[in-house]
């Protein structure tokens, strides 16, 4: 989020301003968070996540880089308390898509921005069967038969009706989303790619009964798959997002929200 003279990130934002506060929802490591501390130079930038290790990690990075106007929180930004109006920018790499209860969730974010405050998030656009995911993870698809908690959050947001209705219903008004590709790093080479992949909760869900003996074959196929997609930066597959913008009306024109 982004905090009046700070920016707050819930996940990874991005902000410039003279004197805003930004804060980032499920902001991991922090690498987004840092990024806008580095722009933020007359605010300061608040970064939240439930995870202690990287919370940590986020808050030696930021020691090392010498970024002083950052600080990072544990907490669930679904519930946290936020200084009501306390924040100019409220942004999120996609952290938003699980929250529990969409509209409650982004309703308490819009409490926490000032009048005339923005909240911007990246959510994933689904691809089609076509696409160079599909084409990368082909063995594996057929294998993915049930959604994991975790997948069932990936596709909350899925098109820009379902995410304007949401929004709206929590109070939000000037609303827009707008896609964007931009390719993906999966890891450093095939294997570690490969690696990452199966690690994913959706993928550990699915599999966690199938034969050992089929689960090295497929891993092996997807494999040999992702060395299409090897680049001298990394395994990088083109991507698809949503790109979502909104703010909270100035005082006295908030829009509806739930009790």
């Amino acid at each position: 989020m982004a905090r009046r003279g700070h920016p707050a990130t819930p996940g990874r934002r991005a902000v410039r301003s003279r004197c805003s506060t930004p804060r980032c929802r499920g902001c991991g490591t922090g690498r987004t968070t840092r990024l806008v501390a580095q722009q933020a130079h007359a605010g300061r930038v608040v970064g939240v996540d439930l995870s202690a290790p990287m919370l940590a990690r986020a808050r030696h990075d930021a020691l090392a880089e010498g970024l002083d106007n950052v600080t990072f929180e544990q907490g669930d930004a679904q519930v946290h308390p936020f200084p009501s109006g306390g924040f100019d920018v409220v942004i999120s790499r996609g952290g938003v898509m699980f929250f529990t209860d969409l509209v409650a969730a982004f309703a308490h974010l819009r409490t926490a921005l000032a009048p005339g405050g923005r909240l911007a998030f990246l959510t994933p656009r689904p691809g089609g069967p076509d696409s160079a995911y599909a084409r990368a993870t082909a063995a594996l698809s057929p294998h993915l038969r049930e959604p994991s908690p975790a997948a069932r959050g990936m596709g909350s947001l899925p098109d820009p009706a379902r995410i304007r209705d949401v929004l709206a219903a929590a109070g939000f008004a000037d609303i827009g989303v707008t896609p964007a590709e931009a390719p993906m790093t999966f890891g450093s080479d095939a294997d570690d790619a490969t690696d990452f992949l199966f690690a994913m909760g959706p993928t550990r869900h699915n599999l966690r009964d199938t034969e050992h003996t089929t689960v090295t074959r497929v891993r092996a196929e997807v494999r040999d798959a992702l060395t299409e997609f090897e680049t001298a930066d990394g395994v990088r597959i083109p991507g698809s997002v949503w790109i979502v913008t909104a703010s909270r009306s100035a005082a006295g024109a908030d829009g509806p929200a739930p009790a």
